[in-house]
Protein backbone atom coordinates (compact mmCIF):
# COMPACT_ATOMS: atom_id res chain seq x y z
CA UNK A 1 0.00 0.00 0.00
CA UNK A 2 1.34 3.42 -0.95
CA UNK A 3 0.45 6.15 1.51
CA UNK A 4 0.19 9.81 0.59
CA UNK A 5 -0.47 12.57 3.10
CA UNK A 6 -2.72 14.31 0.57
CA UNK A 7 -5.22 11.46 1.01
CA UNK A 8 -5.47 11.91 4.79
CA UNK A 9 -9.00 12.01 6.14
CA UNK A 10 -10.34 14.03 9.07
CA UNK A 11 -10.16 11.07 11.47
CA UNK A 12 -6.46 10.64 10.68
CA UNK A 13 -5.77 14.37 11.03
CA UNK A 14 -7.45 14.37 14.45
CA UNK A 15 -5.45 11.32 15.56
CA UNK A 16 -2.24 13.14 14.62
CA UNK A 17 -3.38 16.29 16.46
CA UNK A 18 -3.89 14.20 19.60
CA UNK A 19 -0.50 12.56 19.12
CA UNK A 20 1.10 16.02 18.90
CA UNK A 21 -0.27 16.84 22.34
CA UNK A 22 2.18 14.26 23.75
CA UNK A 23 5.24 15.72 21.99
CA UNK A 24 7.96 16.50 24.50
CA UNK A 25 6.36 14.53 27.35
CA UNK A 26 9.19 12.00 27.57
CA UNK A 27 8.96 9.21 30.12
CA UNK A 28 5.37 9.47 31.35
CA UNK A 29 2.29 7.26 31.48
CA UNK A 30 0.26 7.93 28.34
CA UNK A 31 -3.40 7.31 29.22
CA UNK A 32 -5.71 8.17 26.33
CA UNK A 33 -9.40 7.26 26.74
CA UNK A 34 -11.50 6.51 23.65
CA UNK A 35 -10.76 5.14 20.20
CA UNK A 36 -9.28 8.21 18.51
CA UNK A 37 -7.26 9.22 21.60
CA UNK A 38 -5.88 5.68 21.91
CA UNK A 39 -4.74 5.79 18.29
CA UNK A 40 -3.17 9.21 18.88
CA UNK A 41 -1.32 8.06 22.00
CA UNK A 42 -0.05 4.86 20.43
CA UNK A 43 0.98 6.83 17.34
CA UNK A 44 3.09 9.21 19.47
CA UNK A 45 4.71 6.25 21.23
CA UNK A 46 5.49 4.54 17.93
CA UNK A 47 7.10 7.64 16.39
CA UNK A 48 8.44 10.68 18.24
CA UNK A 49 7.88 9.76 21.94
CA UNK A 50 9.36 6.26 22.38
CA UNK A 51 10.05 6.78 26.10
CA UNK A 52 6.36 6.97 26.97
CA UNK A 53 4.73 3.93 28.52
CA UNK A 54 1.28 2.80 27.41
CA UNK A 55 -1.30 1.29 29.72
CA UNK A 56 -3.69 -1.33 28.42
CA UNK A 57 -6.17 0.17 30.94
CA UNK A 58 -6.30 -3.14 32.80
CA UNK A 59 -3.10 -4.47 34.37
CA UNK A 60 0.00 -4.13 32.19
CA UNK A 61 2.17 -1.65 30.32
CA UNK A 62 2.39 -2.79 26.70
CA UNK A 63 5.34 -1.73 24.57
CA UNK A 64 4.13 -2.60 21.09
CA UNK A 65 1.42 -0.57 19.31
CA UNK A 66 -1.67 -2.76 19.55
CA UNK A 67 -4.49 -2.80 17.02
CA UNK A 68 -7.64 -1.11 18.29
CA UNK A 69 -10.43 -3.62 18.88
CA UNK A 70 -8.16 -6.67 18.57
CA UNK A 71 -8.25 -8.37 21.95
CA UNK A 72 -6.08 -11.19 20.64
CA UNK A 73 -3.22 -8.93 19.50
CA UNK A 74 0.14 -10.10 20.81
CA UNK A 75 1.38 -7.87 23.61
CA UNK A 76 4.98 -7.11 24.40
CA UNK A 77 4.57 -6.51 28.13
CA UNK A 78 6.98 -4.05 29.74
CA UNK A 79 5.66 -4.21 33.30
CA UNK A 80 2.84 -5.35 35.52
CA UNK A 81 0.68 -2.38 36.54
CA UNK A 82 -2.64 -3.06 38.25
CA UNK A 83 -5.01 -0.13 38.27
CA UNK A 84 -4.36 0.70 41.92
CA UNK A 85 -0.82 1.66 40.94
CA UNK A 86 -2.14 4.27 38.53
CA UNK A 87 -2.97 6.53 41.49
CA UNK A 88 0.70 6.70 42.47
CA UNK A 89 1.48 7.88 38.94
CA UNK A 90 -1.35 10.43 39.05
CA UNK A 91 -0.12 11.96 42.30
CA UNK A 92 3.45 12.11 41.00
CA UNK A 93 2.32 14.13 37.97
CA UNK A 94 3.98 11.75 35.49
CA UNK A 95 0.85 11.06 33.47
CA UNK A 96 -0.96 12.67 30.55
CA UNK A 97 -4.60 11.71 30.11
CA UNK A 98 -6.92 12.39 27.18
CA UNK A 99 -10.55 12.60 28.27
CA UNK A 100 -13.81 13.49 26.60
CA UNK A 101 -15.91 16.56 27.36
CA UNK A 102 -19.67 16.73 26.94
CA UNK A 103 -19.33 20.45 27.66
CA UNK A 104 -16.31 22.72 27.95
CA UNK A 105 -16.09 26.48 28.50
CA UNK A 106 -13.68 29.29 27.70
CA UNK A 107 -11.49 28.66 30.76
CA UNK A 108 -11.37 24.88 30.27
CA UNK A 109 -13.96 23.81 32.82
CA UNK A 110 -15.15 20.39 31.65
CA UNK A 111 -18.42 18.54 32.18
CA UNK A 112 -18.98 14.83 31.66
CA UNK A 113 -21.38 14.38 34.57
CA UNK A 114 -24.86 15.67 33.65
CA UNK A 115 -26.74 18.08 31.40
CA UNK A 116 -29.06 20.55 33.10
CA UNK A 117 -29.59 21.23 36.79
CA UNK A 118 -27.53 18.64 38.68
CA UNK A 119 -30.40 18.14 41.14
CA UNK A 120 -32.74 17.08 38.32
CA UNK A 121 -30.63 16.73 35.16
CA UNK A 122 -32.03 16.37 31.68
CA UNK A 123 -29.41 13.72 31.02
CA UNK A 124 -27.21 11.76 33.43
CA UNK A 125 -23.74 11.15 31.96
CA UNK A 126 -20.60 9.45 33.30
CA UNK A 127 -20.18 11.47 36.49
CA UNK A 128 -17.10 13.24 37.77
CA UNK A 129 -14.98 10.11 37.33
CA UNK A 130 -11.30 10.90 37.95
CA UNK A 131 -11.41 14.34 36.36
CA UNK A 132 -10.88 16.49 39.51
CA UNK A 133 -7.75 14.56 40.52
CA UNK A 134 -6.42 14.42 36.98
CA UNK A 135 -6.68 18.17 36.47
CA UNK A 136 -4.77 19.21 39.58
CA UNK A 137 -1.99 16.64 39.20
CA UNK A 138 -0.91 16.31 35.59
CA UNK A 139 -1.42 17.31 31.97
CA UNK A 140 -4.87 16.76 30.48
CA UNK A 141 -6.02 16.97 26.88
CA UNK A 142 -9.66 16.89 25.77
CA UNK A 143 -11.12 15.19 22.70
CA UNK A 144 -14.48 16.59 21.50
CA UNK A 145 -15.56 14.88 18.26
CA UNK A 146 -18.59 17.13 17.71
CA UNK A 147 -17.59 20.79 17.84
CA UNK A 148 -20.78 22.80 18.34
CA UNK A 149 -22.34 25.41 20.62
CA UNK A 150 -23.84 22.53 22.60
CA UNK A 151 -20.37 21.26 23.58
CA UNK A 152 -18.40 24.54 23.62
CA UNK A 153 -20.61 26.49 26.01
CA UNK A 154 -20.52 29.79 27.95
CA UNK A 155 -20.85 27.91 31.24
CA UNK A 156 -20.80 24.16 31.93
CA UNK A 157 -23.75 22.68 33.83
CA UNK A 158 -21.51 20.65 36.17
CA UNK A 159 -17.76 21.05 36.66
CA UNK A 160 -16.10 17.65 36.40
CA UNK A 161 -12.62 18.96 35.61
CA UNK A 162 -11.70 22.47 36.83
CA UNK A 163 -10.53 25.13 34.40
CA UNK A 164 -8.00 27.91 34.83
CA UNK A 165 -10.45 30.32 36.49
CA UNK A 166 -11.37 27.84 39.24
CA UNK A 167 -7.77 26.85 39.91
CA UNK A 168 -6.43 30.43 39.97
CA UNK A 169 -7.36 31.18 43.63
CA UNK A 170 -6.06 27.83 44.90
CA UNK A 171 -2.59 26.99 46.26
CA UNK A 172 0.60 27.33 44.25
CA UNK A 173 1.07 23.54 44.42
CA UNK A 174 -2.31 22.92 42.78
CA UNK A 175 -1.73 25.59 40.16
CA UNK A 176 1.65 24.03 39.34
CA UNK A 177 0.08 20.64 38.64
CA UNK A 178 -2.78 22.01 36.55
CA UNK A 179 -2.29 21.99 32.77
CA UNK A 180 -4.86 21.72 30.01
CA UNK A 181 -2.54 20.91 27.12
CA UNK A 182 -4.92 20.83 24.14
CA UNK A 183 -8.55 20.62 23.14
CA UNK A 184 -8.87 18.70 19.87
CA UNK A 185 -12.18 18.68 18.00
CA UNK A 186 -13.37 17.60 14.57
CA UNK A 187 -12.89 21.21 13.41
CA UNK A 188 -9.77 22.53 15.09
CA UNK A 189 -7.12 22.39 17.80
CA UNK A 190 -7.29 24.76 20.75
CA UNK A 191 -4.96 25.50 23.65
CA UNK A 192 -4.63 27.91 26.57
CA UNK A 193 -1.30 29.46 25.69
CA UNK A 194 -2.66 33.00 25.47
CA UNK A 195 -1.30 34.82 28.56
CA UNK A 196 -3.56 35.92 31.37
CA UNK A 197 -4.60 39.57 31.10
CA UNK A 198 -6.21 42.14 33.41
CA UNK A 199 -6.55 39.58 36.16
CA UNK A 200 -8.57 37.19 34.00
CA UNK A 201 -7.58 33.53 33.93
CA UNK A 202 -6.30 31.90 30.76
CA UNK A 203 -8.86 31.50 27.99
CA UNK A 204 -9.14 29.01 25.16
CA UNK A 205 -7.14 30.00 22.09
CA UNK A 206 -7.56 28.76 18.54
CA UNK A 207 -4.29 27.00 17.68
CA UNK A 208 -5.05 25.55 14.23
CA UNK A 209 -7.98 24.70 11.98
CA UNK A 210 -8.23 21.39 10.19
CA UNK A 211 -7.88 21.40 6.38
CA UNK A 212 -11.09 22.58 4.71
CA UNK A 213 -12.30 24.39 7.87
CA UNK A 214 -12.29 28.18 8.19
CA UNK A 215 -11.70 30.27 11.29
CA UNK A 216 -15.21 31.72 10.91
CA UNK A 217 -16.71 28.22 10.98
CA UNK A 218 -14.93 27.42 14.23
CA UNK A 219 -15.97 30.73 15.79
CA UNK A 220 -19.60 30.18 14.76
CA UNK A 221 -19.60 26.66 16.27
CA UNK A 222 -18.23 27.93 19.62
CA UNK A 223 -20.56 29.29 22.29
CA UNK A 224 -18.05 31.77 23.72
CA UNK A 225 -15.39 34.16 22.41
CA UNK A 226 -12.25 32.29 21.46
CA UNK A 227 -8.88 33.98 21.52
CA UNK A 228 -8.08 34.11 17.79
CA UNK A 229 -4.51 35.02 16.74
CA UNK A 230 -3.90 37.15 13.67
CA UNK A 231 -2.59 34.08 11.84
CA UNK A 232 -4.15 30.65 12.38
CA UNK A 233 -2.35 27.81 10.57
CA UNK A 234 -3.84 24.57 9.30
CA UNK A 235 -3.44 21.48 11.46
CA UNK A 236 -0.60 19.41 10.12
CA UNK A 237 -1.23 16.43 7.88
CA UNK A 238 0.00 12.94 8.82
CA UNK A 239 3.32 11.84 7.38
CA UNK A 240 3.42 8.77 5.17
CA UNK A 241 4.81 6.77 8.11
CA UNK A 242 1.98 7.95 10.36
CA UNK A 243 -0.64 7.07 7.76
CA UNK A 244 0.83 3.59 7.46
CA UNK A 245 0.73 3.13 11.23
CA UNK A 246 -2.85 4.40 11.56
CA UNK A 247 -4.26 2.48 8.61
CA UNK A 248 -2.27 -0.74 8.68
CA UNK A 249 -1.08 -1.23 12.26
CA UNK A 250 -3.11 0.70 14.84
CA UNK A 251 -6.59 0.62 13.31
CA UNK A 252 -6.74 -1.53 10.16
CA UNK A 253 -10.48 -2.10 10.66
CA UNK A 254 -11.25 1.62 10.82
CA UNK A 255 -12.92 1.78 14.22
CA UNK A 256 -11.90 5.44 14.47
CA UNK A 257 -14.31 6.41 11.68
CA UNK A 258 -17.34 5.67 13.88
CA UNK A 259 -16.75 8.97 15.70
CA UNK A 260 -17.09 10.97 12.50
CA UNK A 261 -20.20 11.57 10.39
CA UNK A 262 -20.16 9.72 7.07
Amino acid sequence: MTNDSATATIDEICAVAIAEAFRGDGEILCNPIGTTPIIGGRLARATFEPAMVMTDAVAVLAANPLSVGDDDAERLVEAWMPYRDVFDIVWSGRRHVVMGASQIDAHGNQNLAAIGDWRRPKAQLLGLRGAPGNLINHATTYWVPNHSTRSFVPSVDVVSGPGYDRVAPLSAAIRAGHEIRRVVSNLAVMDFEAPESDGEARRMRLRSVHPGVTVDEVVEATGFDLVVPDEVPESRLPTDEELHLIRDVLDPRGFRKAEFPA
